[in-house]
């Protein structure tokens, strides 16, 4: 089997598909969370605090130069920003499966049939407890 074969045999298995359209959805999904951090949760949080702009909090370790750059600083407030967007993130992924999860039960709680040289042996046995 040659290469290009044996490489479009593996992409295109279903679990290479799906992790691809996982990958693009959660991407987006990202972005939509920013958003929703950056423009919608963080404006209030900083307007409680003290009406800054949250992700702007920094500790400067060192000033810029005069030409405006070299500055040194720990940017608290974009990281706690990422903190929630992580948080999200987190949640909706464990609602997803734990919606998932609840699914599956419920297709696995049906017992299957049992098979049909179960069901005759069962009967054979059946038979013979009773001539006993």
């Amino acid at each position: 089997m040659s290469m290009m074969s044996e490489f479009k045999a593996f992409a295109m298995r279903g679990n290479v598909i799906d992790l691809a359209v996982g990958v693009v959805i959660g991407a987006a999904f990202g972005k939509i969370v920013s958003s929703l951090v950056d423009q919608v949760i963080m404006p209030p949080i900083g307007m409680v605090i003290g009406g800054i702009d949250f992700s702007s909090y920094k500790w400067v370790m060192k000033a810029a130069g005069p030409d405006g750059k070299g500055e040194v600083a720990l940017q608290y407030g974009a990281f706690f920003n990422t903190i929630i967007q992580f948080a999200i993130v987190a949640l909706a992924i464990f609602l997803v499966i734990k919606l998932m999860n609840r699914l599956i039960r419920k297709e696995e709680a049906a017992p299957a049939a049992p098979a049909a040289d179960v069901v005759l042996l069962t009967e054979i046995r059946d038979i013979l407890k009773a001539k006993a």
